[in-house]
């Protein structure tokens, strides 16, 4: 029997909000979801309710200060009080726990081999969040709960986060910067928010070295240069690292349409990007990938990326994925990337 994508989506996540404008709003996700609903897509997607995280759960990535510090500023009368772009209201905290749960509940059925890959739904989104500290718009940080649980409570000692937001994972980054069981690869546009972070000398320390990987690019950058560097460096990780999982940070922020970067990828290429996934995990990986949405806030090019994704997860695994020779990513691999890489990798 075909299994199907799994999806975590729930109204729940809207009950973050401010009243006044901001970008990370709910209506990111009621663009997507109405698209998603739709009768023609009944049969491809098996719909998950997302729990509360426990705790625990919460525990294995932030610290219990942190904790408290959300909980006291989510009764506050300013909603800016912890920081100037994170919003915190009375229930943001039961809205971020659930974002964490609904996504532990998606890899608890991709690993039960009930759905062939999944993509968690949820806001806010999480890659910012460091161990004590929200930013960025991100409360708990989605993906790295996901990846402790896969490592602590399922097991897994292989496990790789690809972060293709055009803002840098510094939260995933920290969280596991001395663990080589959890490879971090980020590609984003370089000196974005947070400008003090995701540099490609940052590549783990103690037992975590070599198993942290940034690819900062230039602000032009678009299809082109993106497949390029994909093809040649993520393809050489992916194939001697052979994860058990592989994790999407899925931020659609790097849209040529999308103002919060300067780059310029297409809509089409993340239907690309997400053929190329399943390729290199159907090689060399478990056949095992799982998305959780990230950044991306041009309402109507954020839900057209979104569903490049979707028809591309519902397609066989292709026979082979090519790529562009690309001068200006070339040179990107060989003046700055190579001498950080070889420590670790064979690129």
């Amino acid at each position: 029997m075909k299994k199907k994508i799994g999806i975590i989506e729930d109204d729940q996540f809207y009950d973050h909000r401010v009243n006044v404008p901001v970008q990370e709003c709910p209506e990111r996700l009621r663009s997507i979801y109405h698209q998603i609903r739709k009768p023609e897509y009944g049969d491809l997607f098996r719909f998950y309710p997302p729990r509360l995280a426990g705790t625990k759960e919460l525990l294995s990535i932030h610290s219990g200060l942190y904790l408290d510090q959300i909980r006291n500023h989510c009764v506050t009368s300013n909603p800016f009080s912890y920081d100037k772009d994170t919003y915190l209201m009375e229930d943001s905290f039961h809205t971020a726990s659930l974002a964490v749960g609904g996504c532990l509940t998606l890899a608890d059925a991709l690993l039960a081999d009930e759905i062939d890959s999944g993509f968690a739904f949820v806001r806010p989104p999480g890659h910012h969040a460091e161990v004590g500290r929200g930013m960025g718009f991100c409360i708990f940080n989605n993906v790295a709960a996901v990846a402790s649980y896969l490592r602590d409570v399922h097991g897994l000692n292989r496990i790789l986060i690809f972060d293709f937001d055009a803002h840098h994972c510094n939260g995933t980054q920290q969280i596991f910067y001395n663990d080589d069981r959890v490879l971090v690869f980020s590609i984003h546009q370089a000196n974005l928010f947070p400008t003090c972070s995701g540099g490609v000398e940052e590549f783990g320390e103690g037992k975590g070295v070599g198993y942290n990987i940034n690819i900062p690019v230039f602000p032009s950058y678009g299809d082109n240069e993106y497949n390029c560097l994909l093809g040649k460096v993520l393809l050489e990780v992916v194939c001697q690292y052979s994860p058990q999982i592989i994790l999407v940070s899925a931020g659609f922020d790097g849209h040529a349409q999308d103002s919060m970067s300067d780059l310029q990828l297409s809509t089409e290429w993340f239907g690309k990007l997400t053929r190329t996934l399943k390729f290199y995990s159907s090689i060399y990986s478990t056949n095992k990938l799982l998305y959780v949405l990230e950044g991306g806030y041009h309402l109507r090019y954020l839900t057209e990326s979104v569903m490049e994704v979707i028809k591309a997860l519902a397609e066989p695994v292709p026979d082979e994925v090519s790529f562009p020779f690309s001068p200006r990513a070339r040179e990107l691999i060989t003046s700055a990337l190579m001498p950080t890489l070889q420590y670790k990798w064979a690129v």
